[in-house]
């Protein structure tokens, strides 16, 4: 059996971050020009899936609950956010955000201080069939949901669980429920599913959901994680155009992570939908990242690949903090921002590149 290998401790910066010039009203600013503008608050790092390019199979040490940020830390953070920095998206990750049984009382909260925010949720959807409309109603917008296939045998190799029928249960719970436009995340592993690519877009686009594929990133706690077994955006575009016409969409992307395709009938021409491809591997968007994201013990991770992170959580739990003072530390940790995460550069490998030492469910998609 493989062993499972353990991502911590999980250390904050000893150092404060270097100061920004710009008073926090300039927004989320870093070094290099880049303005974040799109907010991901991890809600817990616990997960009830077990997948391969992400979680041990024995799973981490969890965090307690006095650890997690509050509901009301939560709405302080997004209230700063918006109201100080101008941040215009939220998302609200994990881990698995249905695993905490004060969601819908966090969204209520968030929507009841920011009624216009369009307020977004990843999610592997088990559960979500029994949460989803009451969710709506305290005002998630939409939901994007983790699907790596739709075989039975194949999601239960990748996720270690075979739950493949919970999963599609909440993704037509959360279609009634209106949580849309819905969008549908996959990984490809080579030799696993990335031959399921096409029948995968097929789902999608039958169904009305957004279908994007995202690269393989050296972010698995088992560190497992190969070059050549990354599946790239090319390969992936290559794999879809065996049974669809890809076609660059003419929108201007901005910061957004995904490249976006209409996808055509081969034959017809016809318009069935649009897929995107999330190449943080091999493409990388770094030069248009507006993205900060707030771990679920409250520190500031301002990439997904940051091996520093700035902790907010004491001056959320200091009475005499005030929001400036934590927007002040926000904002000088989005400063020291690195360019880029470099995976793309000539001649990469994974023991020249300092890898963070969370997993993905640790840091919060």
């Amino acid at each position: 059996m493989k062993t499972s290998v353990s991502i911590q401790p999980r250390p904050v910066s000893a150092e404060a971050p270097a100061a920004s010039p710009h008073p926090v009203q300039a927004g989320l600013v870093d070094s290099y020009g880049r303005r974040a503008t799109d907010l991901r608050i991890s809600l817990i790092d616990k997960c009830n899936l077990r997948c391969t390019y992400c979680m041990p199979e024995g799973g981490l040490p969890w965090l307690k609950k006095d650890q997690l940020l509050t509901i009301d830390e939560v709405r302080r953070l997004v209230r700063i956010a918006v109201e100080i920095f101008g941040v215009r998206e939220l998302r609200l990750t994990g881990g698995e955000p249905l695993v905490r049984h004060d969601l819908v009382d966090i969204i209520a909260g968030i929507r009841a201080d920011h009624p216009q925010l369009p307020i977004a949720m990843t999610t592997n959807a088990i559960g979500l069939e029994r949460k989803a409309a009451a969710l709506a109603e305290a005002g998630l917008t939409r939901v994007n949901i983790s699907l790596d296939s739709i075989h039975r045998e194949t999601f239960a190799q990748l996720t270690r669980r075979d739950q493949l029928d919970k999963v599609l249960t909440g993704v037509e719970g959360a279609a009634r429920a209106g949580l849309t436009p819905l969008k549908v995340n996959a990984v490809l592993m080579r030799g696993i599913n990335d031959a399921e690519a096409p029948d995968l877009l097929a789902w999608a686009l039958q169904r009305g959901f957004e279908l994007r594929f995202i690269e393989h990133m050296p972010l698995d706690a088992d560190q497992q994680w190969k070059r050549e077994g990354t599946v790239s955006a090319e390969e992936t575009r290559q794999l879809l155009s065996t049974r669809y016409r890809l076609r660059p969409t003419d929108e201007d992307r901005g910061g957004a992570p995904a490249e976006r395709f209409d996808v055509l009938d081969r034959d017809t021409d016809e318009l069935l939908g649009r897929v995107g491809v999330i190449a943080s591997v091999t493409e990388p968007f770094c030069s248009a990242c507006t993205r900060t994201r707030i771990t679920a013990e409250g520190r500031v991770m301002s990439c997904l690949f940051s091996t520093q992170e700035y902790d907010l959580m004491h001056l959320l739990r200091d009475e005499t903090a005030t929001d400036h003072d934590v927007a002040r530390r926000w904002a000088d940790a989005m400063w020291n921002k690195p360019a880029a995460h470099g995976t793309d550069r000539p001649g990469f490998e994974l023991e020249s590149f300092t890898r963070p030492e969370r997993s993905m469910s640790a840091i919060g998609g």
